[in-house]
């Protein structure tokens, strides 16, 4: 059983640290994360930025220094950020823009379909939505027309489940993520998702699982294995995540 671990933070107090709606994160090194999942087979995955690290970048290529060409960043950046910045990033391991709507810490919402184009267009990274999907309907029609986009952990509420389902349906990847932290029946999310678009789910663990209610357990992997079939557990848990990331 292969996994690309799509989703999950490196928290380094080397590096800048912002206190996010009064939740200062523990700390999480690269060598916590490997001690971690050293019973799992993961062969690489998508270092993910934080609320509470705000724009630095320094961290992030550190940890991806540290764990190898397998593992890619999703960073925050500012809209005033220069092209030679993001080129530099690029070569060196980042593939994602990430907008953090639920937490803060990023660019605004209303930079997004500037900003995902922009850097679309000049290293081919796709952007990243942390957001509640019962707030998709406000900006539905400008997602489904960007190049490549995805959104985090279910779209956490059950009541935005019909409105990401429908941009499942034309294309945007949904991470499998998170499964103690949301407000809905991951079951029926995992399905439903799944049907709509087979390409569509990206498993990860979340770790450390900041806020969440509950952290990331081996379970999460199983309950996965007990839904769907060789093919889809597969898709869900490696190629769905590494093709998105480094094809």
């Amino acid at each position: 059983m292969r996994i690309f671990d799509a989703h999950f933070h490196i928290i380094d107090f080397d590096f800048p640290i912002v206190e996010n709606q009064g939740y200062t994160p523990p700390s999480y090194i690269v060598k916590d994360y490997q001690n971690e999942t050293a019973d799992l087979n993961v062969l690489g995955g998508a270092i993910v930025s934080g609320s509470f690290q705000g724009f630095d970048q320094e961290y992030l290529l550190k940890a991806l220094k540290e764990l190898g060409p397998s593992f890619c960043g999703v960073t925050q950046l500012p809209f005033t950020v220069t092209d030679d910045e993001i080129v530099n990033l690029h070569n060196n391991g980042v593939r994602a823009l990430r907008f953090n709507i639920k937490r803060g810490g990023s660019e605004d919402l209303s930079m997004l379909d500037y900003f995902a184009r922009r850097v679309y267009d000049l290293v081919g990274w796709h952007s990243e939505l942390y957001i509640d999907s019962k707030e998709l309907p406000e900006t539905a029609s400008t997602i489904e027309k960007l190049p490549a986009i995805s959104i985090d952990h279910l779209g956490l509420s059950e009541e935005g489940l019909t409105h990401l389902l429908k941009l499942v349906d034309k294309g945007i990847h949904v991470k499998a993520t998170g499964f103690g932290r949301v407000e809905l029946n991951v079951v029926n999310a995992l399905k439903s998702i799944y049907e709509t678009n087979p390409d569509s789910l990206m498993f990860g663990t979340d770790l450390p699982s900041t806020r969440a209610k509950r952290p990331f357990e081996y379970g999460d992997i199983e309950l996965i294995q007990q839904l769907f079939d060789e093919q889809a557990i597969e898709k869900i848990l490696y190629t769905n995540a590494l093709k998105w990331y480094f094809e």
